[in-house]
């Protein structure tokens, strides 16, 4: 595997680390990160139409500026609601799990083609 593919993974490994302590730190049940992880998968709809489709739809779900951009709305809002922050981290976490386990951002082409290298693939 190479050396930048390595950096991503640690670095999604310590992301989702982060993910947890403030989950718990804002008092919410730790179990809620993997009672809700797969539903992030929905993303993946965009595949029945074609893998163009496919690719945004997953990558539109799976890029970080969509926990990030609901983590600055909420705060800027200084609002009481603490749905959005469950629902951001909740978002990060899956990201970062994915990315750890080499499940990267998708090529047009195909579902395996990804920024991280072929899933599936031993490197």
């Amino acid at each position: 595997m190479a050396l930048p593919v390595w950096f991503q993974r640690i670095e999604s490994a310590a992301i989702a680390v982060l993910v947890v302590v403030a989950f718990v730190r804002l008092d919410f049940a730790w179990w809620w990160l993997i009672a809700v992880f797969l539903l992030w998968d929905v993303s993946m709809v965009g595949y029945l139409a074609s893998p163009r489709v496919g690719a945004i739809s997953y990558n539109v779900g799976h890029s970080y500026l969509g926990p990030a951009a609901l983590l600055a709305l909420t705060w800027l809002a200084a609002g009481d609601a603490r749905w959005p922050i469950f629902v951001a981290l909740t978002w990060a976490f899956h990201i970062a799990v994915d990315r750890l386990l080499g499940y990267g951002l998708k090529f047009t082409d195909r579902f395996t083609h990804t920024h991280l290298g072929e899933v599936g693939k031993k490197h």
